[in-house]
């Protein structure tokens, strides 16, 4: 919740651990010392601040800093003499530079979205805690090499900027899960490629009635509609995303959109229905079917304690023919894009509608990539990048499974091969989707001896 000056100044806010002011500040507020000795949390973003004082460190408890949506140009260097700070993002800044000795010791994430960045200093290599790093919407052309030593970095984030080529190095970071890098040069062609050369059809504007918003994402905003097409009765009930065209901090829309028509038609995806042609604004949109209301998200994004990994009910539970459901459908849905030269990128729980029964549905392509599935050794590892997203996911369900007679353990086994830091030795999703229909078989063998009803 956003705080103001006046009871910052008041007196009203000591012993806080979180703070946040907003509303044109072009000044740090020297009051804010006055809770050094409690303030974990700093959130100064949509001001219009440049500087930070040399004297930061006194917050000496500070863990997080926000200071998204203000004019900085330069990252501030006394960032790097916060001895606890271990998270930092300045979005949708003007930053060109990121000095050294902005780099704090135990940095572990770090949102440099939407800037003005050319280059990374050498120095980041020295971040060993990195987790996450995202770097979306710059005009970097290139990494340094020496964060080849951040093995620990799980999420990185490379869309919409100048790259020639991919790093093939950063395919060999251990840890890596979740990498996004549509909207570079060297993967225009195969981006324009999605959304030209297909088969899916334009539906008009006009023929579209909009009736109220289901979602709204970064990317865009999802609205429950009436298509009335010429060729059926009565008007179809449908879901269509508009999207907003901006940068996000995965990448570009017209990425996203160019992987959601990519994907096809699968039984775990969401199907599209065509193109949004003749919008008076010009504005880019996928006409989509409408998912049964019994669908929700499996989980909820990563918090800022937990970084990488999602969060779940306190009271959430699946039995295990369930969780075989959701890593089957999911197994499945993933080969298919991968065998169709897409790479999700987001492989999480918070991007599965789960219907229920194991029923399961992937979503939100807004991290996606394309690559040529034609070039075997890359579409390979690519593609065990991804497997180890999946180890997380299918870590995160067994957690909160009823053990079952060997079976989970043997679920267990997959989930260690996924999550191997030998990349390697990953199976891919073919192997894995074969692996857990015979878990399935076998648990239903076991039912019918036992006289237990599916």
């Amino acid at each position: 919740m956003t705080t103001t000056l006046e009871q910052l100044r008041a007196g009203r806010l000591a012993g806080a651990r979180e703070l946040k002011l907003a509303g044109g500040l072009s000044e740090f507020p020297r009051e804010i010392f006055d809770l050094a000795d409690t303030l974990e949390v700093l959130d100064l973003s949509n001001n219009a601040l440049t500087t930070l004082p040399d004297d930061l460190p006194r917050l000496r408890k500070l863990r997080i800093l926000f200071a998204s949506n203000n004019p900085f140009t330069e990252l501030p260097g006394v960032l790097g003499e916060c001895a606890q700070l271990s998270m930092i993002g300045f979005k949708s800044n003007r930053i060109r530079e990121v000095p050294a000795r902005a780099l704090p010791p135990l940095l572990r994430w770090l949102i440099l979205t939407d800037n003005d960045l050319e280059r990374l200093p050498a120095e980041l290599g020295r971040c060993t805690q990195l987790q996450k790093l995202m770097l979306a919407g710059n005009r970097l052309r290139a990494l340094p090499e020496e964060l080849a030593a951040c093995t620990r970095l799980e999420l990185l984030r490379l869309a919409a900027n100048r790259f020639d080529a991919l790093p093939r190095w950063l395919l060999g970071l251990p840890r890596l899960a979740w990498l996004a890098y549509a909207g570079n040069p060297f993967n225009a062609a195969l981006e324009q490629a999605a959304l030209i050369d297909t088969p899916i059809s334009g539906i008009r504007w006009d023929a579209l009635q909009l009736e109220l918003p289901l979602g709204e994402g970064a990317s865009g905003v999802i609205y429950r509609a009436a298509l009335h097409a010429d060729n059926e009765p009565a008007p179809r009930a449908v879901a269509v995303k508009l999207f907003k065209g901006a940068v996000t901090s995965d990448g570009l829309p017209d990425c996203e959109m160019a992987a959601c028509i990519r994907g096809g038609e699968h039984a775990n995806l969401i199907p599209v229905l065509g193109k949004v042609i003749g919008h008076p604004s010009d504005t880019h949109g996928l006409v989509m079917g409408l998912i049964d209301t019994r669908f929700a998200n499996l989980a909820g994004p990563p918090s800022l304690a937990s970084c990488t990994r999602d969060i779940y009910r306190d009271d959430a539970r699946f039995d295990l023919a369930t969780v075989l459901g959701i890593a089957s459908g999911i197994a499945k849905v993933a080969s298919h894009l991968h065998r169709g030269g897409v790479m999700h990128g987001d492989l999480y729980a918070h991007n599965i509608l789960h219907g229920g029964a194991g029923r399961a549905l992937l979503g939100d392509f807004g991290a996606a990539s394309f690559f040529d599935a034609g070039d075997r050794e890359l579409a390979i590892v690519l593609q065990r990048l991804e497997v180890r997203a999946y180890g997380c996911l299918l870590e995160e369900l067994l957690e909160r499974c009823e053990v079952s007679g060997g079976l989970d353990a043997q679920l267990a086994a997959l989930k260690t091969r996924c999550l191997s830091e030998d990349i390697d030795s990953r199976p891919l999703f073919d192997e894995i989707a074969a692996s857990v229909a015979s878990f399935d078989r076998h648990l239903r063998n076991r039912h019918f001896r036992e006289g237990v009803k599916p």
